[in-house]
């Protein structure tokens, strides 16, 4: 009986570490760049056309409060200078899409369907400045063209 708990407890680990091995990597360079916005920023919204989606399901690699297929390295790297206006991320895309946001607080937000239709959308009343790592993903696990827009006004 030993040997089994043993054998199960070491598949368990094996189990956990290649979870955690999948997980998003915000350390890495993103896949379409990285911008600096101050609160009052023009153009509004500022738009990043990309493909949305990647081989990683994030429901596993971050939670089950998470959907969605993306990348490993963040798709942009936000580096945000708050006001007192909001900052709202939004896609927009024929697909339906995610937003995965690795926040300036360390925290992970997540939405599905929050914007129009079948688009995410976050919004943060009182925004944090500093850096927010940013993934488009895709419901499915099909690759999709999108726009990331970066609005203190309006949410698509």
């Amino acid at each position: 009986m030993k040997a089994v708990v043993t054998t199960l407890a070491a598949v368990a680990a094996l189990a956990v570490s290649a979870g955690a091995a999948s997980a998003q990597n915000w350390q890495i360079a993103p896949n379409y760049g990285s911008l600096s916005l101050r609160a009052g920023f023009t153009p509004d919204p500022y738009n990043i056309n990309l493909t949305a989606g990647g081989n990683i399901d994030v429901s596993y690699s971050i939670g089950s409060h998470c959907r969605g297929y993306v990348t490993n390295a963040p798709d942009v790297e936000l580096y945000y200078s708050a006001g007192s206006l909001p900052l709202i991320l939004s896609t927009n895309s024929g697909s339906d899409t995610t937003l995965v946001v690795n926040g300036p607080d360390g925290s992970w937000y997540c939405d599905d369907d929050g914007g129009d239709g079948l688009n995410a959308s976050l919004r943060w009343n009182r925004p944090m400045s500093g850096t927010y790592h940013i993934w488009v993903g895709t419901y499915g696990s099909n690759p999709a063209a999108a726009t990331l827009s970066i609005s203190e006004l309006y949410s698509y």
